[in-house]
């Protein structure tokens, strides 16, 4: 592709975008890797992947972030962040200030991290991927606290027209619906590699355009908006039909399609409607492969016949029928079924996960394979432990080439030098996070203690809580602690929004306590959020109810740090159980009965988590005695051993896996 032909693709560029774009850069960035891969893509002889994912948390705030030439629009910021903490006067005077972008808001979560992960990994190898997800016009939603109402969500507003990165093009698509035609129109974003020598193209469908009726420009306003099937469905739609219809528009050259969830499960009914002779679709069903993220039934999507009657033309509701019913007499189309019966290759997210997946699809079991995620080490490695990788060079050699090599920080685990640095490395951190959130008084030397992900039911955010007066005998009797929690609950999720209001609750009745325990429950809880807060506290705890957890990733960003595990068995863990990365504590799921997702047990396993808190506790304060430092002590030893295994859980290794597994 020419730079000519670039721009002339871009919509409005000599209006708005040529201040940014010349023949040599773009958006600062190099230009030359754009016009290489988008050359591959479109070759006959090149064998390129297209990677469809309803979400994309591409982290530009903390990463690889894009400049203007011009002043940002302040609806592209994000300054200020709201505590709620056992600390009133501080919540009441202060809040969080910090100077940064706002993420691309089309992601809620850990779903959305990990493709964002897995493209920025896709980039760094130089494979020809493009990736297809949505614009979220109003992204997932903004995340407000109320005292007595825990979270209240509030629309967000952003403009895509002037964020960094990020442009339109003059290409439309249409979906034929019984509503009319649905118009696209696509966006696209590039996903630099860490050396900016190579790209992934990542293309975004919106329909906010005045060519839809107003019912269908707002379908993609809020990523997830659940109450409404005619949402849900035609949301999927986009991404799996819109996607298939944006790659002919774009004229890619594709040669394998990955369906990461089944959300773009649609694709391979438009794969089917698009061919003249039907029979192929036998040849064509072996380019598709599956990627499944949770066992939790409300992650496998099924629509009534009669709902994608209403939406669809006789057509599209045949070919539903013929790839998603289960059985003859069934009455819904099943995108998990679509799925497993016509990908080439279905993997899960974590061994375990893989195992429970063959448990809940046996007709499917010799199929399913399992390829544990990980996470994008330069996204996730902070400034300090870059600092001092680098240091030790002799022993982790060019690790941002080779994240692998991390591994090799067992070697250093009798080197005195090394042990000083990884905890100073860490305290460097620590003081960080502490400037952050000054105005709340934590104390460097003190344990802190962090929870933070998605809020719903099966994470049991609220575990810690269970039996507070546990909490608060650990922080008198054995050495003070500091508590953090962050995280957002789907809107729809009433349980989910239960956890945050007991929470705030708790929290609220330990204001008395602040000398011996002190909590802080952030909003908004973002990739810079997830960044700070997984290099920099002591302890990550994490406590979902085995085996519902697929993988979990944050955990992963942790280890990447040193940063110790409190952890219940389930996801990743499962695969670092005997690896010394901290503690594990709780139910363990074994046999061949899944369980049931509403069961917590919460009486036993946060018995389970205060017996492990104790004992976590006494050894930090046998560590660290008021920043005098025992560098023999068995606290190091885990330290060094998380970074060892995190040169393990990593997207390069991830997507090396995928490309031999299931790309070939």
């Amino acid at each position: 592709m020419t730079y000519k032909e670039f721009t002339g693709q871009i919509e409005n560029f000599d209006g708005h975008y040529s201040k940014d774009i010349n023949e040599s850069t773009y958006f600062s960035f190099p230009l030359a890797p754009i016009l290489e891969a988008e050359s591959k893509l479109a070759a006959q002889n090149e064998k390129s992947i297209a990677y469809f994912s309803m979400e994309y948390g591409l982290a530009p705030s903390i990463y690889n972030s894009f400049h203007l030439n011009s002043p940002m629009n302040e609806k592209n910021k994000f300054f200020k962040h709201q505590v709620f903490s056992n600390y009133w006067l501080s919540d009441y005077v202060f809040k969080i200030n910090i100077h940064k972008m706002l993420d691309i808001p089309i992601y809620s979560g850990g779903l959305g991290v990990l493709a964002g992960d897995t493209v920025k990994s896709i980039a760094d190898l130089g494979l020809s991927v493009t990736a297809f997800g949505i614009l979220w016009n109003k992204g997932y939603f903004k995340q407000n606290f109320w005292y007595k109402y825990g979270q209240v969500p509030e629309e967000l507003s952003w403009d895509p027209h002037s964020y960094p990165g990020l442009i339109p093009l003059k290409n439309r698509i249409r979906i034929k619906t019984r509503q009319g035609d649905l118009v696209l129109r696509l966006w696209k974003y590039y996903v630099y590699s860490y050396d900016k020598k190579h790209v992934v193209p990542l293309v975004l469908m919106d329909s906010n355009l005045p060519e839809n009726n107003e019912h269908l420009r707002k379908l993609t306003d809020q990523l997830y908006r659940s109450d409404e099937v005619f949402w849900r469905i035609l949301q999927r739609s986009i991404l799996g039909i819109g996607g298939m219809k944006a790659i002919d528009e774009l004229r890619l050259s594709i040669d394998c399609y990955h369906l990461n969830e089944g959300h773009a499960a649609f694709a391979l009914v438009e794969k089917y409607i698009q061919l003249a002779d039907k029979s192929r679709m036998d040849v064509e069903k072996k380019k598709f492969v599956y990627t499944c993220h949770t066992p939790v039934a409300a992650g496998h999507d099924r629509f009534q016949i009669t709902d994608l009657q209403e939406i669809f033309t006789d057509n599209y509701v045949d070919a539903a029928k013929k790839f998603g019913k289960e059985t003859s007499a069934s009455k819904d189309v099943n995108l998990t079924h679509i799925c497993l019966d016509n990908c080439r290759h279905v993997n899960a997210v974590a061994q375990k996960h893989g195992e429970i997946m063959r448990l809940q699809f046996p007709t499917y079991a010799k199929r399913i394979d399992a390829i544990t995620n990980g996470v994008h080490a330069h996204t996730w490695v902070s400034e300090s432990f870059a600092k001092l990788f680098d240091k030790y060079v002799n022993v982790f050699g060019d690790w941002r080439a080779d994240p692998n090599r991390l591994a090799e920080a067992g070697q250093l685990i009798k080197n005195s030098d090394f042990r000083r640095d990884i905890f100073e490395a860490h305290q460097v951190n620590k003081r960080h996070l502490l400037n952050v959130v000054k105005h709340w008084k934590l104390q460097e030397n003190i344990l802190t203690v962090c929870w933070a992900r998605r809020i719903t039911n099966y994470k049991r955010p609220s575990l810690l809580f269970q039996h507070i007066e546990e909490v608060l005998n650990i922080a008198k009797h054995v050495g003070p602690l500091q508590i953090i929690i962050a995280g957002k609950s789907h809107p729809m999720d009433t349980m989910g929004a239960s956890h945050i209001q007991n929470i705030m609750e708790h929290v609220d009745k330990l204001n008395k306590d602040f000398k011996t325990v002190k909590v802080l429950v952030l909003e908004n809880y973002d990739t810079y959020f997830g960044k700070l807060l997984t290099n920099s506290v002591d302890v990550w705890l994490n406590n979902p109810l085995p085996p519902f957890e697929a993988s979990g990733t944050s955990g992963m960003k942790a280890i990447l740090n040193g940063v110790l595990q409190l952890s219940t068995l389930d996801g990743w863990v499962v695969e670092a159980e005997h690896d010394d990365i901290g503690w594990i504590f709780g139910w363990r799921h074994e046999g061949p009965e899944i369980g049931d997702e509403g069961h917590l047990r919460l009486e036993e396993d946060s018995k389970a988590l205060y017996a492990s808190l104790k004992e976590v506790t006494g050894l930090y304060y046998r560590t660290n005695k008021n920043s005098a430092i025992d560098i023999h002590s068995p606290w190091i030893d885990k330290m060094i051993h998380c970074v060892r295994r995190g040169g393990f859980f990593n997207t390069q290794r991830m997507v090396q896996e995928y490309k031999a597994k299931m790309w070939t």
